[in-house]
């Protein structure tokens, strides 16, 4: 029986990254999968994947920041599952790098929406949902960058991320009485397809990489197992937390 055995879970960036490699997790440990992402094909091979493992899900490509889809990813998890137990807000975007006084407004106001808003709108309608099945776990994935570190050029990414732990902490204080908790995951640097982004050359991942007391960056995988714990009843009085997965990155200074 796995650990999520009898559960609805919502995970939103889906395609690919950690959104992929957690979608399959927890599909694997039990739980009916409502994914999306911006893109329908890599969606149809998750949903397909995850069939051919034995799990259950459905797909709906959309803009996290379109608050239709954060309502219509809801109304599917009760319409098509039963209810809503697990929303992984996972979907976000590192942005164009650029000092504070060069950042373009919109530009600022784009990251800001797509990390922060869009997180928003998922849990505005989660947590109703949730309140009815009696509790539930709401995970935002956020950042070190912002929390215990500043980088150059990420000004809007870190800002971003960094209200995500203070909508956390509100939602754990707010709805810890109706049984939900809320959480957020502060993964280090994770070899994903925005990850590599930032270390296209050998130089600036070994660069990343020695950042880390680990010496190395995750797997997607890796990761995903955080969010399992959080998502699960293992991690059943943990509330309001920045849990870091982040390699030691926070920590390390040689």
């Amino acid at each position: 029986m796995g650990q999520l055995s009898g559960k609805v879970a919502i995970v939103t960036g889906a395609s690919s990254g950690i959104g992929y490699a957690a979608a399959k997790l927890f599909a694997k440990e039990g739980a009916k999968i409502v994914a999306t992402a911006r893109r329908q094909g890599e969606l149809d091979s998750l949903v397909a994947q995850i069939g051919q493992d034995g799990g259950e899900a459905v797909a709906i490509a959309g803009d996290v920041r379109d608050e239709q889809l954060a309502l219509a990813l809801v109304e599917t998890a009760v319409g098509r599952f039963g209810g809503l137990d697990i929303a992984f807000n996972n979907a976000g975007s590192t942005g164009e790098a650029a000092p504070v006084p060069e950042i373009p407004v919109d530009a600022w106001r784009e990251i800001l929406d797509i990390n922060l808003t869009s997180a928003f709108l998922g849990a505005k309608h989660q947590i109703p949902a949730m309140v009815a099945r009696g509790g539930g776990s709401i995970i935002f994935t956020s950042t070190f960058v912002g929390h215990t570190a500043g980088f150059p050029g990420m000004g809007a990414y870190a800002a971003s991320k960094a209200g995500l732990i203070g909508l956390m902490q509100v939602i754990a204080a707010e709805f810890g009485p109706k049984g939900i908790r809320a959480n957020a995951l502060l993964p280090g640097g994770t070899d994903t397809p925005m990850g590599r982004a930032a270390t296209s050359t050998p130089e600036a991942r070994a660069f990343v990489e020695g950042l880390h007391a680990l010496k190395r960056l995750a797997l997607p995988e890796e990761i995903a197992r955080s969010a399992l714990y959080l998502a699960s009843d293992a991690s059943s009085f943990t509330t309001g937390s920045a849990l870091m997965a982040d390699g030691g990155v926070s920590i390390n200074r040689a």
